[in-house]
């Protein structure tokens, strides 16, 4: 599931604040190196991150400390994050949603371009996942919707079928401008619904909002 981020760069003078983090100094300057080679990238330190900036945190795996990190920059200061890893467990996958990442790269496939593609979409709370994760994901989530729906088998309200119709197409791996052409909206329609359904739902970014509804059993 990811968006092209075909418009990148956003405006001439547009620059997204990027703060990176890796368990060693030497892995972190690599990073840093790739991101530097973007003009529409402005490499700050953690301090120095003003909202709407994005973390980019480099690791083997999302342990808890790294999450912790995650965590704390998201919450606390209001960035959007990237995480670059080798691995995640699929009991792993919802920990690192709930910590409001909304991109993935996978650290072999880490190139330059693959990396601000991560850090753009992110930075525009657009989802940006390896397409192989999806459906871990969804293995994933399958217990908690069921849990979720309970005895009675009423699913919990929260997403209109307008709001369901493009979160499945978002799942499918489709940008704004290919969900707007599918559904017959306009793209500042789709974006108005995003918006509306993480903005009403507290979601944080588009990946948060499908991992929401595969777990609720909107989309599947």
């Amino acid at each position: 599931m990811h968006d092209s981020s075909r418009s990148i760069p956003l405006e001439p003078d547009e620059r997204i604040p990027v703060v990176v983090h890796a368990p060693d100094p030497i892995l972190r300057e690599g990073m840093i190196s790739q991101l530097r080679q973007h003009p529409v990238v402005e490499l700050v330190e953690e301090s120095e991150v003003p909202e709407q900036g994005v973390a980019v945190l480099l690791a083997e795996s999302p342990d808890p400390a790294a999450l912790a990190w995650l965590r704390r920059l998201v919450r606390k200061d209001g960035l959007q994050a990237v995480l670059v890893v080798s691995m995640i467990r699929e009991t792993e996958l919802l920990d690192v949603f709930e910590c409001g990442v909304g991109a993935i790269v996978w650290r072999h496939e880490a190139t330059p371009q693959r990396l601000l593609r991560a850090v753009v979409a992110a930075y525009r709370r657009e989802g940006d996942l390896p397409s192989d994760l999806l459906g871990r994901l969804i293995n994933q989530v399958g217990t908690l919707r069921t849990t979720a729906v309970g005895a009675s088998g009423v699913r919990p309200s929260g997403l209109t079928p307008r709001e369901t119709d493009v979160l499945r197409l978002v799942a499918d791996g489709m940008g704004t401008g290919q969900i707007a052409e599918k559904l017959s909206y306009s793209e500042r329609t789709v974006k108005n619904i995003m918006q509306g359904l993480t903005t009403r739902l507290a979601l944080r970014n588009r990946t948060h909002a499908v991992a929401y509804a595969l777990r609720e059993g909107y989309i599947s």
